[in-house]
């Protein structure tokens, strides 16, 4: 059970370091990013949006009285990273090892947090 808590804790920590990591480029660096999320064909008035839910799913994952939240938390940053890989792969700026490695982050907290909680 302890080696159990302590890959959950790691996969989370270095999940929540990859997300503030790239909510701060959202908020300091937002011209680039602008410049990304024109290429990628979205939107920009969703930059900050998209950072603010980022920031909310690792409040909800990290929180452990969030249990169906941190569930939704989840499952969207599965899609997010899913579709994170998909746009950088497609717009070729070989930006896509990020979305695999906060991808396998991602499946090992799940995978942990699911075996801690029984």
């Amino acid at each position: 059970m302890k080696r159990d808590k302590i890959i959950y804790y790691i996969a989370t920590g270095l999940l929540t370091v990859i997300m503030l990591f790239s909510v701060s480029m959202y908020f300091f660096k937002h011209e680039a990013i602008s410049q990304a999320f024109m290429s990628f064909g979205y939107p920009t008035y969703l930059i900050y949006p998209y950072a603010i839910l980022k920031l909310l799913g690792i409040v909800a994952i990290w929180t452990p009285s969030f249990k169906v939240l941190k569930e939704w938390a989840y499952a969207g940053f599965f899609y997010a990273f899913i579709l994170a890989f998909f746009a950088h792969y497609m717009v070729g700026d070989g930006q896509q090892g990020t979305a695999v490695v906060a991808l396998v982050a991602l499946i090992t907290s799940y995978i942990f947090y699911k075996r801690i909680s029984k």
